[in-house]
């Protein structure tokens, strides 16, 4: 058996300046169309130049950002975690970047393009005939969108979130995602697993391709006997998906009744070499490696349509929207979201209401019954239950969300789509929940003869807040997300990222038990926090501790359990039990080290009996 494979292999780079102000001109003799637009002799012209202007920038991000894939495939050969964390955080930030820069100059250059909307739709509609042939089309409708949408900054000026047209997934183009390989008519299973781990097409060495080769076919060999239903295909996206420390190749196995389950293969790398750590082959494990609380991924796959397509056949109860953010297509899964939740009101003949649990303090939450997503909205000034001082203000809320949307959030915080200058049907709002947000969130939310008017809007995927499903939880269910809380936690450290209100409230449940954080306005950088203990007092000292005296966010880790606010003695007693590392100084110290030497935790992401068996291997975490 071959030790690697080549077909998509790419060479080694160097790390990307993942902090470069702009993204890179398509070549050095790029037009300067600001002197071009200055110069020129008439509207036609002005109007051509202006979009092909436009596209120019459009093309300099597209270019850059389809190669960051690569460039994370050569960080996972070469073991650098780290530059993958940057290409993530480039990633995110390089289209408003570009987009940003762009509007800036084109208010400088074209003021009449942010002023006359005459002029604007001469430009769009020029663009339009640039782009109209082009795959990339509907990303490319977003980019000029969103350029109009920076030059609006800061008035009520909404610009709709749509596509240019509907575009189906090309049948032309499934094959350039899938690969395809038949199961059974006398085919060895040692053969056709060696031929999956060739699709990511690596140039680094296996460790050991061929003991790999015959634990996975074991373990696989293992899943096809569990089935009833006969196994006819096997079928792997033609990519490695990339992220943090790890690699995947993703699949499914089709059964003869067209049913099918996911087959994932989890790789790490080490010095001696690349090698499989787990299988992956349930619906749970599926949609925990892809949630949206967890980075995007990285996919050496330019066919972002038929990839969301396919990833849907994978996961068909997790929303095609959801799979677009997931391989880093964040603006074109903003429009399908706001699709998405179009079409459940009409499928359901539902509005929007209050949300379920408590009123927010900070945002006011709202959801249709059977959506699958929860909205928020930023009061303009919190509740009497607000307990932390001075409002920061609207914009710093958002800002903590943001950042939420930029970093790894290790499996355990919700993903933000942030919406900006929204336009929304006045009949998709209860009447109640439509007067609150027009007293209380004013600022942020205006009603027009025909729409309402969001000045942000930001969208969750929606889970059921902790109290709630406690509620109702059999003791087996609550003993399981108390346990789940705690590995929160500490994943939300391990991300630099501490929850000052620890709240049981502001966290929720997800149809698998995962326990995630939603709520971010009391977030702060776990580096920067103070952990102060009163553990050496004694009972009965009435002296003010000297930390009361210091500046800055204070956290004392033994008052975590009180902090829940959670009255069952039995489920706090488990999570002591399990998780009383969390009440030490000594864990948040540490943790707070790690970070500040630059290390990158690792995060658990399956079970420990999805791993393979690697007696003489290091213990490795069940992740990445």
């Amino acid at each position: 058996m071959g030790q690697e494979g080549s077909r998509h292999g790419q060479g080694a780079a160097p790390p990307p300046d993942v902090h470069a102000a702009t993204p890179a001109p398509l070549n050095d003799r790029s037009p300067n169309y600001a002197v071009l637009i200055a110069s020129a002799h008439c509207v036609e012209e002005c109007t051509d130049l202006a979009a092909r202007w436009i596209l120019a920038e459009f093309d300099a991000y597209y270019v850059e950002s389809r190669n960051i894939p690569n460039l994370a495939k050569s960080a996972f050969e070469r073991i650098d975690p780290a530059s993958s964390l940057h290409l993530s955080l480039r990633r995110l930030s390089v289209y408003s970047i570009s987009v940003h820069a762009l509007a800036r100059r084109l208010r400088d250059t074209l003021p009449s393009a942010a002023e006359d909307e005459a002029s604007w739709k001469r430009i769009e509609a020029r663009y339009l005939t640039l782009i109209e042939d082009r795959y990339e089309s509907d990303l490319a409708f977003a980019y000029i969108h969103s350029a109009r949408r920076m030059m609006y900054e800061g008035r009520w000026n909404p610009v709709e979130y749509a596509f240019l047209h509907h575009r189906e997934p090309a049948n032309e183009r499934s094959a350039a995602v899938r690969v395809e390989f038949p199961v059974g008519l006398g085919g060895s299973l040692l053969a056709l697993v060696d031929r999956i781990l060739d699709v990511p097409g690596f140039e680094r060495p296996w460790r050991d391709r061929e003991g790999d080769v015959r634990k996975v076919s074991a373990r696989l060999r293992a899943i096809l006997r569990s089935h009833a239903r006969r196994p006819v295909v096997i079928q792997m996206t033609d990519a490695g998906f990339f992220r943090n420390r790890g690699a995947y190749v993703v699949g499914r196995i089709v059964f003869d009744d067209t049913s099918a389950t996911p087959l994932i293969l989890a790789l790490l790398n080490h010095e001696a070499g690349i090698y499989v750590q787990a299988v992956l082959a349930g619906e749970a494990d599926a949609h925990n490696l892809f949630s949206s609380t967890l980075a995007n991924f990285h996919v050496t796959n330019s066919h972002y349509h038929e990839l969301a397509a396919f990833l849907h056949s994978v996961m068909p109860t997790r929303r095609l929207g959801l799979h677009y953010s997931t391989i880093g297509f964040n603006h074109v899964g903003k429009v399908a979201v706001m699709n998405e939740l179009r079409e459940e009101l009409a499928e359901h003949d539902e509005v929007f209401t209050t949300a379920i649990g408590f009123r927010g303090s900070v945002a006011i939450g709202f959801a249709a019954p059977s959506s699958d997503y929860n909205l928020k909205v930023i009061r303009d000034t919190p509740t009497e239950q607000y307990k932390w001082g001075e409002f920061p203000g609207i914009r710093a809320v958002l800002d903590k969300y943001r950042r939420v949307h930029e970093i790894d959030r290790t499996g355990s915080m919700l993903d933000n789509i942030i919406y900006y200058n929204l336009e929304l049907d006045p009949a998709w709002f209860e009447p109640t929940l439509l007067a609150e947000l027009l007293r209380d969130a004013a600022e942020s939310v205006s009603l027009r003869a025909d729409a309402v008017v969001l000045k942000h809007l930001i969208v969750q995927r929606r889970v059921r807040p902790l109290p709630v499903f406690l509620q109702d939880a059999s003791l087996e269910e609550a003993r399981e997300v108390i346990v789940n809380l705690g590995h929160c936690i500490k994943n939300n450290a391990a991300a630099n990222v501490f929850n000052k209100d620890l709240d049981a409230r502001n966290y929720g449940v997800s149809r698998f038990y995962k326990v995630y954080l939603f709520d971010y306005d009391a977030l702060e950088p776990l580096t920067q926090v103070k952990v102060r203990s009163n553990a050496d007092r004694f009972d009965g000292e009435d002296d003010v501790p000297d930390w009361f005296y210091e500046d800055g966010v204070i956290f004392l880790p033994e008052e975590i359990e009180s902090g829940f606010r959670i009255h069952d003695r039995a489920i706090r007693r488990l999570f002591r039990d399990v998780h009383g590392d969390l009440l030490t100084t000594g864990y948040w110290e540490g943790m707070q080290d790690d970070l500040e030497r630059g290390q990158v935790p690792s995060i658990r992401l399956y079970p420990e009996e999805r791993k393979l068996d690697h007696p003489d291997w290091p213990s490795a975490p069940a992740g990445e």
